[in-house]
């Protein structure tokens, strides 16, 4: 604002107003307050405001023609990066270097040619995915079975692909484009957690549908994300949950039948999920409105270990499918955080704040709120064909410290993984840590071989523990937790940890133990939970949770979970399966069992005009 100057022979400009000297004090307060705000509100806003950029100088460009313009490229299409944390005091690996360097070569060299031109960006050649090529680097068949497959293996899986159409069609028939079927009721169960978006079962089911061939029903599932799936919506969703279902489901999708439908809603959806790392340190908040600008560093909240470190592999995958380095650039950058912050024991607290980059309490689980952290460092390290040491040094590092310090043995003789509070075990394991047999089989594999044997048994150890869980209740179905205390061994102490809401992990464990041992017990103990999902949650209308695992005439929960599609049916058709369909070469799987592809060293995406 702009002030008149006091003209000799005339008062003020205050004075001229006839305001008395205390009036005039407030009237200044008021004034040089307002002008705080103005200007400090300046600061707040987005990058990509055109305020802001018409008031603040531009980022110093380099002598470099060329590095002019590949700032400018970042500058005007990608939303830029949020202030980094401090670099590490060690030198990044090899392999996320690389991985960098690629992203900002791809980024750099389109743009090059149009140095010294003037041609507008949009002469810049698009990026095109070569899907041909992609299929061709695949080791192994995506789907199919070999006709002298044993007669009752083969029963067994067309039983669990029954199971998947029973599943599939009630939810068709009464909630089609609802989030879940409530099949007590008959009816669609929408909920909070993906703010608007609609049809979680469909997008979780889609890849389910295709590996068990119901054709059909998989064009159902197409037509629909074709035709009614809108991501123009406006609440407050999960980032998590949005990234592993959502994301997740509609990245398989596509590696598996290269409908560009599927890649280009993943695309656009994960733009919408960009906002939500505008953090001070990166470290994005755990919830964000898909519909505007979040501002998560503003709220108080921790961001959560499982949540923020449940990224990297969709992230990854949506870089290789756009072109686009800004989703692998936030998923880097959280390593970076994680990198930097001390690690209490060596173990990874479930709470970090992304204002200051620091753990808020020292809280540590292998199950809630930690697991797919430590799931998505390995994976990350075979995704990347065994090339993100990175990765790999940070998962040997962390399993090194739980089997310290959380891996206990009862007096029963069952290993299980405590907790960690502050120093203090809490002697119980959640039915999510039981994903951990089959983790640790999966990153044994790849080590030498006194540590291979020592972390396949441990794995062995952890799966069993997890089945007496199955085994000791009345409906052989697992509760939420499990307790080791006061006398109690693998069974819920208290009413609120009875309930089993038709989770994944413990056929998801059955599955890698039988690929890596071929054990026969795995497929015996995959079939029990067949046999109890069809006894105790099969109703009328579908498949619901039960509320107490140890009746044998439970109470149903009025849920058929998304996710029971997309994982606990998946793993147990796979659990009889031959080993090449969606084999470990191949393919990675998500956290919701969404299958993700191994970038084999002999394919390399590539821009091409399309």
């Amino acid at each position: 604002m702009v002030l008149p100057r006091k003209l000799p022979g005339m008062p003020g400009w205050p004075a001229a107003l006839g305001l008395r000297l205390p009036q005039k004090f407030l009237f200044l307060l008021f004034l040089s307050g307002l002008l705080t705000l103005c200007f400090g509100a300046l600061f707040l806003l987005p990058d990509s405001s055109r305020f802001k950029r018409l008031f603040l100088p531009r980022r110093a460009t380099s002598s470099s023609s060329s590095s002019s313009s590949s700032s400018s490229t970042r500058d005007t299409e990608l939303p830029r990066s949020p202030p980094a944390a401090a670099e590490p005091r060690h030198a990044s690996p090899a392999a996320p270097r690389r991985l960098r360097e690629k992203l900002r070569a791809r980024n750099a060299a389109p743009a090059a040619h149009t140095v010294g031109t003037g041609a507008p960006r949009e002469s810049r050649a698009p990026f095109r995915f070569d899907y041909e090529r992609f299929r061709q680097s695949l080791r192994h068949p995506v789907r199919g079975e070999r006709p002298d497959q044993d007669p009752d293996i083969r029963a067994r899986k067309m039983k669990i692909k029954e199971m998947m159409k029973f599943a599939w069609d009630n939810y068709k028939q009464y909630a089609l484009g609802k989030n879940e079927l409530r099949p007590l009721t008959k009816n669609g169960h929408i909920g909070n957690m993906f703010g608007g978006l609609r049809g979680a079962t469909v997008v979780d089911a889609l890849d389910t549908l295709y590996i068990m061939e119901l054709e059909e029903e998989f064009q159902e599932a197409k037509t629909w994300v074709e035709k009614s799936f809108d991501l123009n919506v406006n609440g407050e969703a999960s980032l998590f949950e949005v990234n592993i279902r959502y994301i997740g489901g509609l990245l398989a999708a596509y590696y598996l039948t290269g409908e560009e439908v599927f890649k280009s809603k993943a695309l656009e959806l994960g733009e919408k999920l960009l906002p939500a790392f505008n953090t001070p340190t990166g470290i994005p908040r755990g919830v964000i409105n898909l519909g505007s600008w979040s501002w998560g560093w503003a709220s108080a909240g921790s961001s959560i270990l499982a949540e923020f470190g449940t990224l990297h592999l969709e992230f990854l995958h949506l870089t290789e499918l756009s072109g686009n380095p800004v989703f692998a650039e936030k998923v880097l950058n959280i390593r970076k955080v994680l990198r930097r912050v001390e690690k209490p024991q060596g173990l990874y607290p479930n709470f970090l704040s992304p204002v200051t980059g620091n753990w808020v309490q020292h809280h540590v689980s292998i199950g809630g709120l930690g697991d797919s952290f430590y799931e998505y460092l390995i994976k990350s390290w075979l995704m990347s064909d065994k090339k993100d040491s990175e990765a790999k040094k940070m998962y040997d590092d962390a399993l090194e410290a739980i089997e310290k310090h959380l891996v206990k043995k009862s007096a029963g003789g069952l290993t299980y993984i405590a907790e960690w509070r502050g120093g203090i075990l809490d002697h119980k394991m959640g039915h999510l840590a039981c994903f951990s047999g089959g983790m640790i089989a999966l990153g044994a594999e790849h080590g030498g071989e006194e540590k291979k044997q020592h972390y396949m048994d441990l794995a062995a150890e952890i799966t069993n523990t997890c089945h007496e869980s199955y085994a000791r209740s009345d409906t052989k179905l697992g509760p939420e937790a499990f307790r080791f205390d006061a006398g109690t061994e693998a069974m819920a102490t208290r009413l609120s940890e009875r309930y089993y809401i038709l989770r994944p992990e413990v056929v998801e464990s059955y599955v890698y133990m039988w690929r890596l041992t071929h054990d026969v017990k795995y497929r015996q103990w995959g079939w029990e939970v067949v046999k109890a999902l069809e006894k105790h949650c099969r109703v009328e209308a579908g498949f619901s949770g039960i509320r107490d695992v140890y009746t044998t005439v439970p109470t149903h929960d009025n849920m058929q979970q998304s996710f029971f599609l997309a994982e606990t049916l998946k793993y147990l058709y796979l659990l009889f399966c031959e080993d090449d369909v969606l084999s470990l070469d191949d393919w990675v799987f998500n956290t919701e069992a969404h299958p993700l592809p191994v970038n084999h060293s002999n394919f390399k995406p590539k821009a091409s005009v399309q």
